[in-house]
């Protein structure tokens, strides 16, 4: 799947943090497997024989807790949601990030490969569904939660944005107190 939708999804998973400073560590955990993919640098047979192992594993998932937990400031939840991130991500991957592309969980104790039969391409009809249907769901926190996805770029252009749903899908008249400034 894109980076996009794992940061989405990672960010839906993060709602039940009261703090953006949190969610934004929890959406940056499920970014965190595709550290790898910064082989790329070094060429394409770097990046094909290493991306999906260097990262993608539980030496990943731990560092990245870890780094998350020292960040947050709801330590134990943040560190618990980012595991739960980086994990999704890795299940995203076996299923759309196209077949004969597995993923090295136990790497560097053991080069075992994981993957599934039914994987499909990342140009698919599966992940385009996904992904509209993922984007929908952040932008409809405007209407739930009083944000979207757009907090993690920038708190001011999610006000905007959020006022904007709301009006739109909520018949919600600008007051002061639906402009005022959120964690």
């Amino acid at each position: 799947m894109s980076p996009i939708v794992h940061a989405e999804l990672s960010w839906l998973m993060s709602q039940v943090l009261r703090e953006r400073r949190d969610r934004i560590l929890v959406t940056c955990a499920g970014l965190a497997p595709d550290v790898d993919g910064l082989t790329l640098l070094a060429g394409e047979a770097w990046y094909v024989r290493y991306h999906h192992v260097l990262f993608h594993g539980y030496v990943g998932a731990l560092i990245t807790a870890a780094v998350c937990m020292a960040l947050a400031r709801q330590r134990a939840r943040v560190a618990l949601l980012a595991l739960g991130a980086f994990h999704l991500h890795l299940v995203c991957d076996l299923l759309g990030s196209g077949p004969g592309w597995p993923i090295h969980y136990f790497w560097p104790t053991s080069m075992r490969e994981w993957f599934w039969a039914g994987q499909w391409d990342l140009a698919s009809w599966q992940n385009a569904v996904i992904a509209l249907v993922v984007t929908l769901a952040c932008l409809a926190g405007a209407l739930r939660w009083r944000r979207t996805f757009v907090e993690v770029l920038s708190p001011r252009w999610d006000i905007e944005v959020t006022k904007t749903l709301r009006r739109r899908f909520l018949s919600e008249q600008e007051t002061s107190a639906s402009s005022s400034t959120r964690n």
